[in-house]
């Protein structure tokens, strides 16, 4: 049985709400799963995620595949990473400096990015601005 690390579609209508589940590949999308391992809400702002580590690194090592969408939510929360390192036979403790570093890392990119959007947000709003008193002048 090939068992998929997949995403499992639940709330309302232009609502959704998705689980991630370890489902056989052959069961359909919203069908039967062997096991419950998160929860991924896309439409929060950020999107809310929250999985139970250990059992995903599990089902990771025994082999299931994870589907694309479900790859990039893991390297997201750094449990890719974490089944890396323990393949590279680290210890616990190098293994949680290690994700230190990549989590600090990753805040300071995320805070760069959305100050990168503040600005372009407040520059696209003075040239609205701009124009807008330009087209006011034209009238008179």
């Amino acid at each position: 049985m090939a068992v998929k690390l997949r995403l499992r579609r639940m709330g309302k209508k232009k609502q959704p709400v998705y689980k991630l589940v370890a489902a056989d590949s052959r069961s359909p999308r919203d069908g039967k799963f062997i096991e419950a391992i998160g929860l991924y809400n896309p439409k929060t702002e950020p999107a809310t995620v929250d999985i139970k580590e250990e059992r995903a690194i599990y089902w990771l090592g025994v082999g299931a595949q994870p589907t694309d969408t479900v790859k990039n939510i893991l390297s997201g929360q750094g449990i890719i990473l974490k089944l890396e390192l323990k393949k590279q036979g680290l210890s616990e403790e190098q293994i949680n400096s290690k994700l230190e570093e990549w989590k600090k890392l990753k805040e300071a990119n995320l805070a760069a990015a959305s100050k990168k959007k503040l600005e372009k947000a407040k520059a696209k709003k003075a040239s609205a601005e701009k124009s807008d008193k330009t087209d006011s002048e034209g009238e008179v």
